[in-house]
């Protein structure tokens, strides 16, 4: 097996969420609330992969990216806790996206592979990732690869992993794994984690399996709406409670899951901020209706969920 020469190097571990996006009511993105919500996070002990499947990133445009991830350098926002997406479907659009988060410092990129068609081979993903690479040309680069069967449609093999890895074992950082299957997670882990690349598991309900495996964590939806018990987990799964602290991690993401996830997240924060343009969502998504809502509230108040300081995620009109 080739060794990750980035093992060497600092390395992203712990718990990243994939950052909503709130939209003003003409549904352009807010800017500050953004912000404020990226630097609640922070301050909860998550890092950020702005531009993720939660944040409606394919909803956006490639200058919007930019746009937010240039506001967030303004604001301060550490770039050694930033892992955005830049994965897409146009291989420019990529090139250009991890380009700009590379040249702006950030820590690494989490990169979907090209999803619009399917049934491509691993040749046609080891070529796109590879000009991406070539194209940045930075040392700098670190790449996690984002496997996310259910949504994309297009898996990224153990056999692919392990070509990228012998090719470009500086740039070949790590991997989300969201396919759902604990088995495949378990293999990524057993194969590569030892040699220095870093599987996170694509949410909380994995972390505890993950981090026992020698995972690096997890980058979770409900990071953005529950990440203090998140967080625990993982700076406590050695713990005699680590097993309880799971299982309460596992209640509180099953009542999002029940209901469209990034809804029902927006939602919670709406109301946990008091601030109703958190509900807005950029179609073809819809927001919650009344019945959802309140169902919503009714699920997470019988789990004591709450979210410390919320009001500071408001902004005024």
């Amino acid at each position: 097996m080739t060794t990750n020469a980035s093992s060497t190097q600092d390395r992203l571990r712990g718990v990243f969420s994939p950052v909503l996006t709130p939209f003003n009511r003409d549904l352009s993105p807010s800017t500050q609330h953004f912000i404020k919500h990226c630097s609640w996070l922070i301050r909860q002990g998550v890092g950020l992969s702005v531009f993720g499947t939660n944040s409606e990133a394919n909803s956006l445009s490639i200058g919007e990216k930019r746009g937010l991830l240039d506001a967030l350098l303004a604001a301060g926002i550490p770039t050694d806790r930033l892992m955005p997406g830049t994965g897409c479907c146009a291989l420019s659009d990529t090139i250009e996206l991890t380009r700009h988060a590379v040249t702006s410092g950030c820590a690494g990129v989490l990169m979907l592979p090209p999803f619009y068609y399917k049934g491509v081979s691993d040749d046609g993903l080891f070529r796109s990732f590879s000009s991406v690479i070539d194209a940045v040309a930075d040392p700098r680069l670190r790449i996690y690869l984002y496997h996310i069967p259910p949504v994309a449609q297009v898996s990224i093999s153990m056999k692919l992993i392990e070509r990228l890895l012998k090719a470009y074992p500086s740039t070949i950082a790590g991997i989300k794994d969201s396919s759902g299957d604990w088995s495949n997670t378990e293999a990524m882990l057993r194969e590569f984690q030892p040699a220095g690349f870093d599987v996170f598991a694509g949410s909380e309900a994995f972390l505890l399996a993950t981090l026992r495996a020698g995972g690096a964590g997890c980058i979770t939806a409900t990071g953005n709406v529950n990440p203090g018990p998140i967080v625990a987990l993982y700076q406590h799964w050695q713990d005699a409670d680590a097993d309880q602290r799971q299982l309460a991690l596992n209640k509180t993401r099953g009542v999002f899951q029940k209901l469209p996830m990034i809804a029902a997240m927006k939602a919670a924060i709406a109301w946990q901020a008091d601030d109703s343009a958190w509900s807005v969502l950029r179609p073809p998504l819809v927001e919650l209706d009344t019945a959802q809502y309140q169902q919503l509230q009714i699920d997470l108040q019988a789990c004591g969920f709450t979210m410390p300081e919320a009001s500071e995620l408001a902004v005024a009109d």
